[in-house]
C-alpha cells in the first residue's frame, strides 16, 4: 500500500521542508510562490513532485495535489506539520487493520497552546452533526475512493479565498454526505505548530458572517441551529469583542448572504 503526503505550502526557494517536516514517504509539494515550475526528484529514496505555482488560495493548492496523486493512500498536510518517525507504517496499518474505513482522522496535537487541536480518544464512526472540529492535517483518505466521489476542497473558504475559513469541515461533510466511511484513530502520526493564522483577524463581524456562510453550505436545512448552538457553547472565547445575541445576528446575516 503506496502513502503519498500532500503539501501545501508558500515562498519555498529550497527543499528544506521536507526535512523540516520529516517527510518519510512520497510526497507531493504545491508551493505557491511568484513562478511556475515543476520539480521531481528522489529524498531519502522517496519520490518526490514539487510544484511552484502563482497563484493563492489553500484550496486551490490542496487540489492541485489532489488531482495529481496516485498512491492508495493520500495524507492532507500544511508546512507547519512535523511528522513523528514511522508515520507512515502508522497510517497504512490503520487502514489495512480498518478496511471499513475510508478515511482516517488521526491525532496532531499542537505545539502551541493557544491553539490547541481536538484530541482524538477512540476509534468511532464521524457523522455529519459531529464533523466540523477536524483540521485537514488530520485527514488520510483512500484516494480512489475520494476520486470516485469527485471530491475536492472548496475554492470560497479558507486562507486566499472569499470566507476566512472551514475548506476543512466542507471537506469532511462532503465525504460522509457522499457514502465515505470516515472513522477517528487516537493515534498521534505528527505535531503542528499553528503559530499564526493566515485568515483569523480577532472575532469580529466577518468572522460570523463567514460561519454563517459555512454553515448554511454545511446544511441549508439546519444552518440556523447549527449557528445557534456555535454561539452557546462558544460564547466565552468571543464574549469580549461579541454579545451572543450580536454574534448570532451576524451569523444569520451570512446565512442570508449565501441564499
Amino acid at each position: 500500500m503506496k502513502l503519498e503526503v500532500l503539501i501545501s505550502t508558500m515562498h519555498q526557494s529550497d527543499h528544506n521542508l521536507l526535512e523540516k517536516m520529516n517527510i518519510q514517504s512520497d510526497a507531493i509539494v504545491v508551493n505557491q510562490c511568484d513562478e511556475n515550475s515543476y520539480e521531481k526528484f528522489l529524498y531519502k529514496n522517496h519520490d518526490i513532485t514539487f510544484l511552484s505555482f502563482s497563484e493563492r488560495g489553500v484550496g486551490l493548492s490542496r487540489n492541485n495535489a489532489l488531482m495529481r496523486t496516485t498512491a492508495d493512500i493520500c495524507l492532507i498536510a500544511d508546512d507547519d506539520v512535523t511528522y513523528i518517525d514511522g508515520y507512515k507504517d502508522i497510517i497504512i496499518k490503520s487502514f489495512k487493520d480498518h478496511p471499513e474505513a475510508d478515511m482516517i482522522l488521526f491525532n496532531v496535537p499542537s505545539s502551541n497552546p493557544k491553539r490547541p487541536t481536538y484530541n482524538i480518544k477512540e476509534y468511532s464512526r464521524v457523522r455529519w452533526y459531529n464533523c466540523l472540529k477536524y483540521g485537514a492535517v488530520k485527514f488520510a483518505i483512500r484516494t480512489e475512493k475520494l476520486k470516485q466521489a469527485n471530491i475536492y476542497f472548496s475554492l470560497l473558504f479558507g486562507g486566499g479565498a472569499k470566507y476566512g475559513s472551514g475548506e476543512d469541515s466542507l471537506f469532511v461533510a462532503d465525504c460522509i454526505r457522499k457514502g465515505l466511511k470516515v472513522y477517528t484513530v487516537p493515534l498521534v502520526i505528527g505535531y503542528v505548530s499553528q503559530e499564526e493564522s493566515s485568515w483569523f483577524k480577532g472575532y469580529n463581524d466577518k468572522y460570523f458572517i463567514d460561519k454563517g456562510v459555512l454553515y448554511s453550505f454545511i446544511s441549508k436545512k439546519w444552518a440556523n441551529i447549527l449557528c445557534l448552538q456555535f454561539v452557546i457553547r462558544h460564547h466565552t472565547m468571543f464574549s469580549k469583542e461579541k454579545t451572543i445575541l450580536e454574534a448570532y445576528k451576524l451569523m444569520l446575516k451570512g446565512i442570508k448572504e449565501r441564499q
